[in-house]
């Protein structure tokens, strides 16, 4: 008895990478923001490119406080995304299909602001620390130059949506 050829592994890289894109795509905001996304294999690192549009106090300048919590708040609901549909990526799923489910909702959202964002581009990296079928916690770690030295992180809590049906 022979088992399946596994698929290459060009084809399954294509088929995430396809799936990040697409949820990099799913809001004109997202879009706006510039946010990008890079994965090393199943983590997710969250870019926002600088702009001169995303700062808050010219005088400083630093970031805009709503744009640093709105960039918190992306890598979170987008690192749930992916661990929701990672196991229908693996398993083929064309991507597009794979995250046509709801998304889930932010309950609440804590910042803490921790150090001034600097003109320059900001990172984000999202640990989901609970999930279940209503609920889920997120941790979200943001920072500039040094990962050590974190300018924002977030706590979130999310209502999941119900598992699509069919």
């Amino acid at each position: 008895m022979s088992r399946a050829r596994p698929e290459p592994m060009q084809v399954v890289k294509e088929r995430r990478d396809a799936a990040l894109a697409a949820l990099s795509t799913v809001s004109p905001y997202v879009q706006w923001l510039g946010v990008r996304l890079e994965r090393h294999g199943n983590e997710l690192t969250a870019t926002l490119p600088y702009r001169d549009e995303l700062i808050g106090n010219p005088m400083l300048p630093a970031l805009h406080g709503g744009t640093t919590g709105a960039f918190l708040e992306i890598t979170a609901q987008v690192e749930l995304m992916w661990s929701r549909v990672w196991a229908d990526i693996e398993s083929g799923t064309p991507p597009k299909e794979a995250i046509r489910q709801p998304w889930p909702k932010v309950i609440d959202i804590t910042v803490d602001y921790l150090r001034t964002g600097l003109p320059r581009d900001a990172y984000a990296r999202a640990r989901i620390i609970r999930t279940g079928r209503r609920y889920s916690s997120v941790q979200v770690t943001g920072w500039q130059d040094d990962f050590d030295k974190s300018h924002a992180a977030a706590t979130l809590h999310f209502k999941m949506p119900h598992p699509r049906h069919g």
